[in-house]
């Protein structure tokens, strides 16, 4: 498949799931056989992989992208060779970096699950055209993934706001959203990927969906008190009406 289309998720995953290093090739920079050019995309991706690695204690010379024509069948054997040569060289995933399995499974996964709040904090840096190698290592930094996963954002529906439209829970593309008719609605931080989307899909007369950053997301409301009572909200309204008549 093109280089392109290969994905954060699709390499963090791999790792996971316990390869021992990931090799992506591509055609040449500027030779995109689609006029697509997302060799330079699969480009991005891998250097900030590689800082994502790194910050979790996997070496990142574990990852590697090259780029060739597919008439360089000489140059990919070679390439794939010493590829494999270095990744045994460093060790089986973990045991090299003296970091338990578990321990280390447990960090892909969760930094996987944060893919779609990475691609989208990073959305310029992963649409940009490196045409310079002198570029690649500078291009993302070790401090600025450490303050992106440090920092990262979380998002809470308000009790006193929310109208328990539905319109989140059915845009949310994990389903991370509790809520039904009449009912305030609750997001599951565990399963939230922080894509933003439910803040985005929350209508604005009501900006039930707030974005919380460097503090703990207040706790949810307990159950009894998640059931919105509209009935005795317009009794309550038309009383207050009468009195002030």
């Amino acid at each position: 498949m093109c280089s392109g289309r290969v994905d954060l998720a699709h390499i963090l995953r791999a790792f996971a799931r316990g390869a021992d290093g990931v090799f992506i090739g591509g055609c040449r920079l500027g030779e995109c056989n689609y006029v697509t050019h997302g060799n330079y995309h699969a480009l991005n991706l891998t250097l900030l992989g590689r800082k994502i690695l790194e910050h979790i204690g996997v070496d990142p010379r574990r990852l590697q992208i090259q780029f060739m024509s597919g008439g360089e069948g000489n140059r990919f054997v070679e390439v794939v060779d010493a590829f494999v040569k270095q990744v045994k060289a460093l060790g089986p995933l973990g045991k090299a970096e003296g970091v338990e399995p578990s321990k280390m499974a447990e960090a892909l996964q969760e930094v996987t699950r944060l893919v779609p709040y990475i691609k989208m904090e990073k959305h310029d840096k992963l649409t940009a055209r490196l045409d310079d190698a002198a570029a690649y290592e500078s291009h993302f930094t070790l401090e600025e993934v450490e303050r992106l996963l440090d920092e990262v954002v979380s998002y809470y529906i308000d009790p006193e706001k929310c109208q328990a439209c539905m319109i989140c829970s059915r845009r949310c593309p994990v389903d991370a959203i509790d809520g039904a008719k009449n009912r305030i609605h609750v997001i599951d931080q565990d399963r939230c990927i922080k894509c933003g989307t439910c803040m985005e899909a929350c209508p604005p007369l009501f900006g039930a969906v707030c974005r919380v950053v460097g503090e703990p997301v207040p706790p949810p409301p307990a159950e009894e008190q998640r059931t919105i009572d509209r009935k005795g909200a317009k009794k309550k309204a038309a009383s207050t009406e009468e009195a002030a008549s």
